[in-house]
C-alpha cells in the first residue's frame, strides 16, 4: 500500500510482516530508505510503479541497518547505490558517512543493532528500527544489539527536532504538525 507523507515522500507498507519502505523524490535522485523484506518482492515493485517509477529508475537505497526485514528487496534494485552502516555491512557497500546528499543529517544510532542510523530530512526523522510511535524502541536482546548503545542514542534523538516520525515499523506515520 502507498501512502504520501509530504509531496515528494511515500510510505510503502506490505499485507505480510515486513519493514516499511519509504521513497523520497528528490529533484534528480529517487532514494529509497530499505527495502522490506523478500517476502513483499512482488509488493515493492507495485508500490514502486503506483509511485509512478520503476525499480530501474531507483538511484539510491539506503539501509537504516542489517536485519533480513530491511534488506529483503535489494535483488530488485542493480543499477542503484547501496548505502549503509559498515558497522553492519562490512564493505560490501558504500558506508553511510559518503552519502552526498547535503538535505539528509545522518545520525548514527546503535543499539538495535551495531550501524543502525536514522535520517533527518527536512523535519521528517526516519528511524529505522530505533524509536517507533507511543515511546517503544527497537529491540536490543539480538545478536549484535546493545541495551547500553540504545540508551546513548535515545538521548541523542531526545535533542533531536522534527514533526514527522517515519519508523521501520508500527502502526504508521506519526505527525507532529
Amino acid at each position: 500500500m502507498l501512502q504520501k507523507i509530504k509531496p515528494n515522500i511515500w510510505k510503502f507498507s506490505f499485507k505480510k510482516f515486513g519493514s516499511y519502505v519509504y521513497l523520497i523524490k528528490l529533484k534528480r535522485k529517487n532514494i529509497l530508505i530499505d527495502t522490506g523484506s523478500s517476502d513483499n518482492i512482488p509488493e515493492l515493485e507495485e508500490n514502486i510503479k503506483e509511485a509512478e517509477l520503476f525499480t530501474n529508475n531507483i538511484d539510491i537505497v539506503i539501509l537504516t541497518h542489517n536485519h533480513w526485514d530491511h534488506t529483503g528487496g535489494v535483488i530488485l534494485f542493480p543499477d542503484a547505490q547501496f548505502y549503509a552502516s559498515k558497522k553492519d555491512f562490512g564493505e560490501n557497500l558504500i558506508d553511510i558517512s559518503e552519502l552526498n546528499i547535503p538535505e539528509f543529517k545522518i545520525i548514527e544510532t546503535p543499539g538495535h543493532s551495531k550501524g543502525s542510523f536514522c535520517i533527518l530530512y527536512d523535519d521528517v526523522l526516519f528511524s529505522g528500527d530505533t524509536i517507533f510511535h507511543r515511546g517503544t524502541i527497537g529491540r536490543t536482546d539480538l545478536p549484535g544489539s546493545s541495551k547500553k548503545e540504545m540508551e546513548k542514542s535515545l538521548k541523542k534523538l531526545s535533542k533531536i527536532k522534527y514533526k514527522i516520525l517515519c519508523p521501520g515499523h508500527g502502526k504508521g506515520t506519526l505527525s507532529f504538525y
